[in-house]
């Protein structure tokens, strides 16, 4: 039981610190943290190019380039470790519960990347979190845009460090402390948004991956939409752009004003009838 606390409360720690990381680096006063919690957290590193062409291996045990996964879609990428005792997999879970929420199909308007960040774990492993994660997320034939990755330590330390994503091995209990959140790239690899947090308002997460997608998904209304919130990068939120709400209000009055000026010119023309009729 008081191992079951310790790990709910450094959970706790980790997610706290995600959400108060700053735009460039974690804003956590030095000496607040325990231990090696103060060299965990992100450093944003938005408009970054991931490094594409780094080794891994899919969950079948394919070798795969990392850029392989890119240049169609923007791709919601998730730094985890697939024997993680508890925060990896609230992490995951909900990412996949946010992403239940959306309209949007995971293969074929975007992609979801989970690279293990422990060089010893194994494709097996990586399938059996795959297994578990498009269970939890219930949708027949998305399968194929899910993606799960092993790697070795030199890929593994290239790509967290182009992505800002701190973490520490702890050797006594083999576990890694490290912050949670999601990191959103653009269909060529650009690093585009992060979201802090164990939770992810779905309208959020719908928002960063139109936003990646370079014109590629979204409707009219996700374009309203993306005038009206813009993207917190000190909170890794979407929050409302007042300006922007009253000046669509205002837009919106002049047109219903001018639609109701014609209907009432029309019904007038109407009830008159023609100029000069007897």
């Amino acid at each position: 039981m008081n191992s079951l606390i310790l790990r709910i409360t450094l959970a706790a720690l980790l997610v706290a610190q995600a959400a108060a990381a700053g735009p460039t680096e974690s804003t956590v006063p030095a000496g607040t943290m325990p231990g090696p919690l103060q060299e965990v957290g992100y450093d944003q590193r938005l408009g970054e190019q991931l490094p594409l062409d780094l080794p891994f291996r899919d969950e079948a045990g394919r070798p795969v380039k990392l850029g392989d996964l890119f240049g169609r879609r923007p791709v919601l990428m998730i730094f985890a470790y697939y024997h993680c005792p508890m925060l990896c997999d609230l992490v995951v879970q909900g990412a996949t519960g946010s992403l239940k929420a959306l309209t949007l199909d995971t293969g074929k308007d975007f992609d979801v990347v989970v690279v293990s960040i422990d060089p010893k774990e194994t494709p097996e492993q990586a399938r059996d979190a795959k297994r578990q994660a498009l269970a939890h997320y219930g949708r027949t034939g998305t399968d194929a845009g899910w993606h799960f990755l092993t790697g070795p330590q030199q890929s593994i330390l290239e790509l967290t460090k182009a992505a800002g994503f701190r973490y520490v091995y702890d050797k006594e209990r083999n576990e890694y402390a490290h912050a949670a959140g999601v990191m959103i790239a653009t269909p060529g690899g650009r690093i585009s948004r992060y979201l802090y947090g164990i939770e992810y308002a779905p309208r959020d997460v719908r928002l960063a991956l139109i936003e990646s997608s370079e014109g590629r998904i979204g409707s009219f209304a996700d374009q309203v939409l993306l005038y009206c919130f813009h993207y917190d990068p000190v909170y890794g939120k979407y929050s409302a752009m007042t300006m922007n709400i009253l000046r669509l209000g205002a837009i919106a009055t002049v047109l219903g004003l001018g639609l109701l000026i014609v209907l009432l010119k029309r019904r007038e023309r109407v009830e008159t009838g023609p100029v000069g009729a007897a």
